[in-house]
């Protein structure tokens, strides 16, 4: 372990230097969710690609409905159906003087007419009087035909969606640096996008140590606790956009954590471990990686570190295996663990994804507690929180120690105390990092 004390900005740093993004790929719409674009993305098609009513009603010219009301209704001609995939009336035929196509939402505006009038504003076809709905064409196929009465007039263009006034050809669909969600996979397909070039989402590994550790739905035996870090931190990896792996708690053995590791490789872009970097007797994570280097690539192996920070004072940061895989030792308390993966796993996964912004909002907020929160020269120290945006205040949220991990469940907001500030009073500013 180096002897050095670092801050917390100057480990974040480190990582951040040495964490490039991944190499970008060409992916089909439904495998890019979450990926980040790499290139601009420009329209090629009109969307829509042809003016279409917005409305189920009847296509007509607006001179032929002029001054039409209930009383006093235009009566036109109905010469054909135009549904939705058509490419307008049969027959190529255009809507002429004294006539009407009746017309679905989505169809193309047939030549001639000029406007489309809602069904509700005309008697459907039926002779009788205003209409609720349009009857199945393939119920009353004669409505496609016959006379329709139109009981008030409409403005040039009236219920018409215009070809391209989504986007036009040329136009800059979505800039690179976008995070591919839901819309834009819709916005790409409406484009005729198949696939787009991204940056994958990383495959985080997770795995946590200590022969103490038993899997949830395992039976507890004396000196055991549930293994919960592995299963917070994967579900962490994966709220920042990774594809996450967890791996079963592994024993206090530094032969079988290498091993074990170095399975993994196959599947990391990251491997994140937690647990065993203290100075203890079987704190196997140092003892199993501290010597993982190869000699003749520089910076290569695993530095581990004493950070000026609490929770989390001990860390561990390098790479391993022929790819030269990132990895990230992190305390095994569960607080400090989680700590640290917000602070410094969390901005190497986005950094992986190609984002320039990896870190989480921060604010400042009023401190809302009853009595000061006490804090040791010389460390930064982080504790849990929760944000009344409203209020513009934060309320500490259970105490100090980084094992009580039932008051993380509760909060939403980390609370930053600096490292020359050794006793903050209710009622002053704090920084406040938001969590959620």
């Amino acid at each position: 372990m180096s002897s050095t004390i670092w801050s917390v900005d100057e480990h974040l740093d480190d990582i951040l230097a040495a964490v490039k993004p991944l190499e970008p790929i060409e992916l089909q719409l439904p495998d890019a969710q979450g990926c980040v674009l790499v290139e601009d993305v420009v329209v090629e098609v009109a969307l829509p690609p042809f003016d279409n009513s917005s409305m189920d009603g009847y296509a007509v010219r607006i001179s032929d409905v002029e001054g039409a009301s209930e009383e006093f209704p235009a009566v036109l001609t109905v010469v054909g159906d135009v549904a939705a995939g058509d490419g307008g009336l049969a027959d190529g035929r255009s809507v002429g003087p004294g006539e009407a196509a009746r017309i679905m939402t989505g169809a193309p505006l047939p030549a001639g007419a000029e406007a489309v009038v809602p069904v509700e504003w005309t008697d459907g076809g039926t002779g009788g009087g205003p209409a609720a709905a349009m009857r199945a064409h393939s119920a009353a196929p004669e409505g496609a035909s016959g006379e329709v009465r139109v009981h008030r007039p409409v403005e040039a263009r009236a219920h018409v969606r215009a070809k391209g006034s989504d986007v036009r050809p040329g136009d800059l669909a979505l800039r690179a640096g976008s995070v591919v969600g839901p819309p834009q996979i819709g916005l790409l397909a409406a484009i005729g996008r198949s696939t787009v070039r991204v940056r994958p989402r990383p495959r985080v590994v997770v795995l946590s140590t200590g022969s103490e550790l038993v899997q949830p739905g395992e039976e507890l035996t004396g000196g055991r606790i549930y293994d919960s870090n592995s299963f917070a931190l994967t579900a962490a990896a994966r709220d920042a956009g990774a594809i996450a792996y967890r791996v079963p708690a592994v024993a206090d053995d530094a032969e079988t954590l290498r091993a074990t590791i170095e399975d993994q490789l196959i599947r990391a872009d990251i491997v994140v471990t937690t647990g065993g970097v203290s100075v203890g007797a079987y704190d196997v994570v140092k003892e199993a990686l501290s010597s993982v280097g190869d000699e003749d690539e520089a910076g290569s192996g695993i530095d581990f570190r004493k950070l000026a920070m609490q929770p989390g004072k001990p860390q561990g940061f390098g790479s391993i295996g022929p790819d030269h895989t990132p990895l990230m030792a992190l305390p095994g308390n569960p607080v400090s663990s989680y700590v640290s993966f917000e602070l410094f796993v969390r901005p190497a996964i986005l950094t992986l994804m190609g984002l320039q912004d990896v870190h989480r909002p921060k604010v400042r907020a009023t401190l809302d507690t009853a009595e000061a929160l006490a804090s040791p020269s010389g460390k930064r120290q982080f504790l849990r929180g929760r944000y009344d945006a409203e209020a513009g205040t934060v309320t500490p949220v259970g105490g100090a120690g980084s094992h009580l991990i039932a008051a993380l469940a509760q909060a939403d907001a980390l609370i930053v105390l600096p490292e020359d500030v050794t006793s903050a009073e209710p009622g002053t500013e704090a920084e406040v990092i938001l969590l959620r």
